[in-house]
């Protein structure tokens, strides 16, 4: 148990939430006695009495007596308290879901003043400001706002438990809802426990790795959930809000301010399964997805707009629309509004047909056939407008708007799929392109001067460079094909439809010339007289290195007029993306934070001078150690001028199940979205006043020490890669089917070859949460020393309090803090199999997490963790029973399967607690 946790007493608004939570944990407990027997039913009820005695009473007997069951289980016993207590997390994820919306939903019907991370209170914010009306306008004509979905192996849900989650959700969510009559609530009762019981009758592992074909499914699943519908209400919320206030965004159709994105299926940096037949398998997948929503919207329509012609006026252009249909239409002749879009919809289905008949070639177009979004769009708002000028406003406001936004966010291609791939590869691609194609050998040992001479120079003549009568090696041919098919792409659904090419690992200018260079070749790009391009070129700055490095490779970019020619032709904006996960593996939890947001100003001040525009690409993951937390608070805290209206922000692993699946929640996350760029763009941001000076000097000290520390131990730290091999699950990670890319970018056990997501998550496992907090604790105290305790403190508290960068920092590491224990961490230091290694290395950790967690308690003012996020507490809490069980299971797991019991039911037993803790943890990767 965390002893820096304090026991919360239970909330009265809380009561409803305990009521599911006693409700869907009895149903799972008739669920186990039905299908297991009373005695194994007994069995899981003893370790739960146990564990929670324990955890809220710290009873030793009550330890004792549980280890003393949990060591003695055989493997079918340690199968069924796992399953069990895996679900019951899922279980009371579901419960606090809905708690959340049905809190929000009691706060606006009493019409409290709106939430934060509302559209509302956001202009409410700006109104208290004096920002005027048009401002706001031109933010939304102007701005761009993207969440781009990302596959990543923390996601450990399979679909189908994922469907069963969402339906015992909304069979729960009927129940808060609605006023249920004792016959209904008994069906309601008997389609919960058959939800149950299905769910405890279905796998939770899976038994084959996902494919990347799998990912693009999953990824589309939360489209049909939540963004296909969601996104076009909410543009239409916002429009309504701007219009009370005298603003009118209608007149700024040609912005879609809100764009989804997508890497699944794009992302070859490290994948070797993203192949070009992928990459068409998932456009074509968005694209059929699409349609497939468009028609079943407007045959609902269809159904809708049943106006007869005899009680209303019509435009003569709706008239026109309706007798493309020919005269076929019977008892429907004086529907004018119906039959026009009837004839919308049959277009659509040519449009599909077209599509699934003719899916490897170009697009068919004439028959009807849709040939563009842009087409689809002109017919409705032929009846858009027709309803709008002839006394209809309220049917036009229903779902034809909602329809004719959808088309503006999604047009024919529904998300956008980025290309990524590593500096490395194109390198040696075009290596092999000069010395093929030109006889000029040794590109890669060039130094940095002349690698620029040279792709300059061939970039500058309209020739190619490659020849289809040379055969070229697997990477080349493979890359090369990656970028012809994208080209092609572009061509069938729209350049929108794959518009960004990322470089991982960006060094120099020359990373982002070489792509330059290969899109040319593909035809995606011409740097001559008429400079074009159909992609933007985004550089990655991952490691510590790269970030401090960003300002110079930026300016030097900029310096170069064909460069700043592509700028241009691309709306004179630049976007740059910054991963929050190989910069904290690379320099620990403060020094990544410090840095980024150093590189974000210095990029700023940068853009300022070359009269660029700005958009940051912030590659956050989950946890905290890879960039997550809560997207409100993180937006408003980037330094100022860095969002400006524009931001990208990647959704990672099982993050996106926990936003998104369901549409009220993903509606609200959508919104905060909008609302916190809309704030930091227009409203200047605490923290930015005279003692700003101060308050960087003392962030600079700190990380300094910091990233002293974190290197020394995991880097420098004589034996350290075995201590982390044994005492996490890392190994066991690395069999569970939970992503198509392997944990490594090479095959080796370096720390830095290891992808950080692994690296993270098998740190969450076993409760340390490393990557979270070290040398935070340690960076304090040496920078205390030398300024004095009063003063340090005083300064340190006023950070906290008066910088929004400084004070996210804190209360990320709050709960980061909260869900380690380092009881538990001890545990699986245990596994470590050299003594003298196992002491030596767990105090570092063990010292610095007490040393650090002390320091945030000082800094933070609280008299112990999460003081101030009681509703966080009380959830850690009441899972901690469970979620410590779990742990428990999976060291004895782990030790039997390292001593050679290596049977395929220890095996998946251990998987399930990887799975069950990271359903217990939530954001643990």
């Amino acid at each position: 148990m965390n002893k820096y946790l304090s026991a919360i007493e239970p909330s009265k608004k809380d009561h409803p939430l305990r009521k599911d939570i006693r409700l869907l944990g009895k149903i799972l407990g008739q669920t186990i006695k039905s299908q297991e027997g009373k005695r194994t039913y007994d069995l899981v009820e003893r370790t739960r009495r146990y564990s929670v005695a324990f955890q809220k009473e710290g009873d030793d007997l009550s330890k004792k007596k549980l280890e003393s069951i949990l060591n003695g289980l055989n493997s079918y016993q340690t199968s069924v308290v796992i399953r069990a207590y895996c679900y019951f997390s899922l279980l009371v994820n579901i419960a606090e879901d809905l708690h959340h919306v049905r809190r929000r939903r009691a706060h606006e019907r009493a019409g409290s003043s709106p939430q934060a991370g509302s559209i509302e209170s956001a202009l409410y914010k700006l109104d208290s400001k004096n920002v005027d009306i048009s401002s706001v306008v031109n933010f939304f004509s102007s701005c761009t706002i993207s969440p781009v979905l990302t596959a990543h192996p923390t996601e450990v849900q399979r679909k189908s438990i994922l469907d069963l989650q969402k339906e015992i959700s909304d069979l729960l969510g009927r129940r808060g809802r609605e006023i249920l009559t004792p016959t209904e609530v008994s069906q309601n009762d008997e389609l919960l426990s058959r939800a149950i019981l299905t769910l405890w009758q279905t796998r939770i592992l899976r038994e084959l790795k996902l494919s990347v074909e799998d990912e693009i499914e999953n990824g589309l699943s939360f489209y049909r959930s939540t963004f296909l519908r969601e996104l076009p209400r909410l543009y239409g919320e916002i429009e309504d809000r701007l219009s009370v206030r005298g603003g009118d965004l209608k007149t700024q159709d040609s912005n879609v301010f809100f764009k989804m994105g997508s890497w699944i299926g794009g992302d070859r940096d490290g994948n070797p399964f993203v192949t070009s037949t992928v990459m068409e398998h998932a456009v074509e997948r968005h694209h059929l997805v699409l349609l497939e929503y468009y028609i079943d919207e407007t045959n609902n329509l269809a159904r809708e707009l049943s106006q007869s012609d005899w009680r209303v006026k019509v435009s003569d252009e709706l008239v026109a629309l309706a007798n493309h249909g020919g005269d076929d239409y019977g008892h429907r002749k004086d529907e004018p509004y119906r039959r026009a879009v009837l004839w919308i919809h049959s277009r659509l289905r040519k449009t599909l047909d077209a599509f699934l008949l003719h899916k490897n070639s170009k697009v068919v177009t004439g028959g009807g056939v849709y040939s563009s979004a842009s087409e689809f769009a002109r017919d409705l708002s032929v009846v858009h407008q027709s309803l709008l000028d002839n006394n209809c406003l309220l049917i036009a406001r229903g779902r034809l708007r909602t329809l004719i936004n959808a088309v503006r966010v999604f047009g024919f291609y529904l998300t956008s799929l980025d290309l990524r791939q590593h500096s490395a590869v194109h390198e040696s691609i075009v290596d092999e392109l000069f010395e093929r194609g030109l006889g000029k050998r040794g590109y890669s040992a060039l130094d940095e001067s002349v690698k620029r001479s040279w792709l300059l120079s061939e970039l500058s003549v309209a020739r190619p460079l490659r020849s289809k009568f040379i055969n070229y090696s697997e990477l080349v041919t493979k890359e090369l094909a990656i970028l012809d098919t994208a080209a092609k792409l572009q061509k069938r659904f729209g350049s929108k439809s794959i518009e960004n090419y990322i470089v991982s690992q960006t060094n120099d200018v020359s990373d982002l010339l070489e792509v330059a260079l290969l899109l040319k070749e593909s035809g995606g790009l011409s740097l001559g007289d008429n400079t074009e391009s159909t992609f933007n070129l985004v550089p990655l700055f991952e490691t510590i290195h790269d970030l401090r490095n960003a300002g110079r490779v930026m300016r030097d970019l900029f310096s170069e007029p064909k460069y700043m020619n592509l700028v241009r032709s691309r709306g004179n904006t630049q976007e740059v993306m910054l991963g929050y996960s190989d910069s904290n593996k690379d320099g620990g939890f403060l020094t990544a934070n410090w840095e980024l947001y150093q590189a974000e100003e210095e990029l700023v001040k940068i853009f300022r001078e070359f009269g660029v525009r700005l958009r940051l690409f912030h590659g956050r993951g989950g946890t905290v150690g890879r960039g997550g937390g809560p997207s409100y608070d993180a937006i408003l805290a980037q330094p100022p001028g860095s969002v400006d209206g524009q931001i990208r922000i990647t959704e990672q692993g099982e993050v996106i199940a926990s936003k998104y699946a369901d549409s009220d929640i993903g509606r609200r996350n959508l919104e905060t979205l909008v609302a916190a760029t809309l704030e930091a763009s227009l409203i200047s941001v605490r923290g930015a006043g005279s003692e700003l000076d101060e308050f960087r000097s003392a962030a600079h000290a700190m990380a300094e020490s910091s990233l002293k520390s974190y290197r020394e131990l995991v880097f420098e730290e004589n034996g350290f890669t075995d201590f982390y091999r044994q005492a996490t699950p890392i190994a066991e990670i690395s069999d569970l089917n939970v992503g198509s890319r392997p944990s490594s970018r090479k095959p080796s056990t370096r720390i830095e070859d290891l992808r950080a997501i692994p690296w993270v998550f098998s740190w969450s496992l076993a409760r340390m949460m490393l990557p979270g907090w070290f040398g935070f604790g340690s960076a304090v105290e040496s920078w205390i020393s030398v300024v004095g305790e009063k003063r340090g403190c005083e300064l340190l508290r006023k950070m906290n309090n008066d910088w929004p960068f400084f004070h996210v920092m804190m209360s990320n590491m709050d709960m980061v803090i909260a869900k380690s224990d380092i009881s538990i961490a001890s545990r699986y230091a245990e596994l470590v199999e050299d003594l003298d290694l196992r002491k030596r290395i767990f105090k570092k950790i063990e010292d610095e997490w007490h040393l650090t967690t002390e320091w945030l308690l000082k800094i933070t003012a609280q008299r112990y963790v999460l003081e101030r996020n009681p509703a966080l507490s009380r959830s850690l809490q009441s899972r901690s029973p469970y979620i410590d069980t779990l742990n428990h299971l999976q060291i004895e797991l782990l030790n039997r399967y390292r001593s050679g019991a290596n049977d395929e039911q220890t095996k998946r037993s251990i998987l399930q607690t990887i799975n069950g803790i990271s359903a217990g943890l939530r954001n643990s990767g």
